[in-house]
This record gives structure tokens, sequence and C-alpha cells, in this order.
């Protein structure tokens, strides 16, 4: 097993030992690992986690586990700059209109004096189309798959604690 791999897995191992120790229901739980997931594609960088929290508390789902997914998608951050192309190809196709994809992007042409002008909501507003159209169905799947985590946890803590209140059957 390669170092990452054994990094990855560690990490998901303390998101899942994290999320399993949040005293509320499997279904505020789940729901603020996905809005943290979804807000964890937006090209927001500062806001990600202010945003994840304040969705979490409108829907009234776990803060906590909003933080620790917009957190755990940031393992992540070697594929962003891929993922931010993808989501930037995707977004500039969808409000196109006729529909076409970008020209080329070439580094060259990259300044970063571009990001911080007036010039930025040429590349933003394509990205951030694009993150919904990545952030939304990996959010829904990840509710309903960190719920049937959650529950079976629920199942195996309930077994225990009966079979520590009974220890002779």
């Amino acid at each position: 097993m390669s170092r990452f791999s054994q990094f990855i897995s560690r990490r998901y191992q303390q998101f899942k030992r994290g999320l399993t120790q949040i005293r509320d229901t499997p279904h505020a739980v789940a729901g603020g690992v996905a809005i943290g997931v979804f807000f964890g594609f937006t090209p927001l960088l500062g806001f990600k986690t202010l945003l994840a929290v304040l969705m979490a508390w409108l829907f009234r789902c776990s803060k906590l586990s909003a933080v620790l997914a917009v957190t755990f998608h940031d393992i992540l951050l070697p594929l962003m700059p891929l993922i931010l192309r993808w989501q930037y190809q995707i977004g500039f196709y969808l409000i196109s209109r006729p529909h076409r994809l970008p020209p080329k992007f070439s580094p060259k042409l990259f300044h970063f004096e571009t990001y911080l002008s007036a010039k930025a909501l040429h590349f933003l507003w394509p990205t951030f189309i694009g993150s919904l159209v990545f952030g939304a169905p990996t959010a829904v799947a990840m509710y309903f798959i960190v719920f049937e985590i959650l529950k079976r946890a629920s199942v195996a803590r309930s077994r225990h604690a009966q079979a520590q209140a009974n220890p002779n059957q």
C-alpha cells in the first residue's frame, strides 16, 4: 500500500470516527455532510466553511458534520486544478449560447492579476455553475452513504449496550 493510499485510509477512518461520535440524528449528520460536500466543490475559497455552517443551521442539520465534510473535501486538494478545469468547461458549455466548449486554456495566458479584476467573473461564473453540476449529485450520494453508515453504527451501538446490560444471555 502506498503512502498516499495509507494517508487517505487514515483520513477516512478519522472522518468516519468523527461522524459516528456526533450526538445527533443520522438524518441531521448526513444532511450536514451533504451540505459540506456540496460547498466543498464550490470555488468560493474563503467562504466554503462559513456557507456550509450557515446552510446546516438553516436546514437544521449538524453544523459539526458540515465543517468536517468541507475539511475532508480538502483531501482532494491535489486534484483540485483538474476538478476546477472540468467545472469551468462544463459551466462554460452550459451558459454559452449556442452551446460550445471553452477556448483552449494556455498556462502562458494565466495571470494572477486577472483573478483580482472584474475579468474574474469570466472565469468564476462558469466554474461556479460547473461546481453545482459536480456538487449536487455528489452531495446526494454522500447523504445516503453517510446515513446508512450511521444507521448501522447506531444498530451496532444498541446491540453492544444490550449485551452489556444482559451479560447472561
